[in-house]
Formats: structure tokens, C-alpha cells, sequence
């Protein structure tokens, strides 16, 4: 087994475990474990944790969809792109948080394709090279969010009862408030705890294409 490793399989297993298990269980010696070898086979692909965990971000950049279809309109495509690193992370969302952590690494040619392609379009667009720089880090931000903020989201100790459960709790909270002191929070209980994420995305993805359409372009294109 030890043979047929490479930092792709490896980064790959990493990321199933942290998957299933959640990113506190993903070490080098559970991980080891779990292939079969002993830890000092992985030592030769990554020579610590911290390596690790940026292989894993890595292959999580790989995954997304930087493909164009220049039939649509510049903003659909770069939507579709922000959507894509969205499905990603969504698929994966235990493992969102390293994105926010600062790692001092080079970049993975996943993140330079999707990066590229983005600035490519905002530019093609109109927007300047700092205002489509700009856009581009308030995009990831704005992904990252939706996946954190996911109503009903499970972590891998929740069983979907678990989350139905929570979701009811929540919900009977604000219902019970005091109604005269908060009559518009009461009446939107279940709005305030719904529990639709596909709504949850296309709603979030809406807001900020509005927004990214109202900013003015300093250069018009041609």
C-alpha cells in the first residue's frame, strides 16, 4: 500500500476522513491508520499536519468548476463559478474553515485556475483590476458564509433527528416570545428557522449578484 501512495490520495483520504468524522479526528496517525501504513509513510508526502491540511485545501480547489460557457451573459458565468465553489464547499463543509485560516504555502493550481478565470471575467466586464480583485475576495467570503450559515446543516455527530429536533426548539423559542414587545420576530418564527437550504443559496447568490450589478464600472467594454 505504502507504494502506491501520492500526496493526491492521501490529501483524498484526509478528506474523507474529515468528512465523516469532522476535522478534530483527522491526524497523521488516524489517517495512517485508516490506509494501512505506518505514519512515516505520509511523512514523505507531507512532513507535518499543517502540510496536510493545505494538501486538503488543495484538492478541495481542484473540485471546482472553472469552465466557462461563453453562450451566457459575463455576469451568469461568474456566477456559475462563485456556485460552484459553493457546491464544493458545501460537499465538504467541515473542512471550510481552513479557507479562513492563514496558511503560508503556494497556492494550489485549483486557486490560481478559478482566480484567473473570475479576474478574467470581471474584467472582461468592465470592472477595473482592483475592483475585480476586490470582488473576487467578497465572492469567496460570500461562499464560505452561505456554507457556514447552512439552515439545518448537520455536523457528523448529528443524526438528521438531532437537526429536526434543534429546529423545533428554536423555532417554538421565538414563537413563545413576549408578542407585544416582539410581534414582527414572533410572526416570522418560522421564516427566522426554516430550514430550506436550496432557497438558503439561491437567495444568498441573488443578494450578492445584485449587489456586485449595482457598482459602477470605471472601465466600459468594448
Amino acid at each position: 500500500m505504502e507504494n502506491r501512495l501520492s500526496r493526491e490520495t492521501v490529501a483524498d483520504a484526509a478528506l474523507a476522513l474529515a468528512d465523516a468524522e469532522g476535522l478534530e479526528a483527522l491526524t497523521i496517525r488516524r489517517l495512517a491508520q485508516d490506509l494501512g501504513v505506518t505514519p512515516m509513510a505520509l511523512y514523505w508526502h507531507f512532513k507535518n499536519k499543517d502540510e496536510l491540511l493545505s494538501g486538503v485545501v488543495d484538492r478541495l480547489w481542484d473540485r471546482v468548476d472553472t469552465a466557462r460557457d461563453r453562450s451566457l451573459p459575463l455576469l451568469d458565468q461568474f456566477r456559475a463559478l462563485v456556485e460552484s465553489v459553493a457546491t464544493v464547499l458545501r460537499a465538504h463543509r467541515t473542512l471550510v474553515p481552513l479557507l479562513e485560516m492563514p496558511r503560508d504555502h503556494e497556492p494550489s493550481l485549483g486557486f490560481l485556475e478559478a482566480t484567473e478565470t473570475a479576474l478574467q471575467i470581471l474584467t472582461e466586464y468592465g470592472f477595473d483590476t482592483e475592483r475585480a480583485a476586490s470582488i473576487c475576495g467578497n465572492a469567496l467570503r460570500t461562499a464560505i458564509a452561505l456554507v457556514l450559515g447552512e439552515p439545518g446543516a448537520a455536523t457528523p455527530q448529528q443524526s438528521p433527528e438531532d437537526v429536526t429536533e434543534m429546529i423545533r426548539r428554536k423555532r417554538l423559542r421565538l414563537e413563545t416570545l413576549p408578542q407585544q414587545r416582539y410581534p414582527r420576530v414572533v410572526e416570522a418564527a418560522g421564516y427566522l428557522t426554516s430550514c430550506e437550504p436550496e432557497r438558503h443559496y439561491s437567495f444568498g447568490l441573488d443578494f450578492f449578484m445584485a449587489a456586485l450589478t449595482a457598482l459602477p464600472r470605471p472601465v466600459q467594454p468594448g
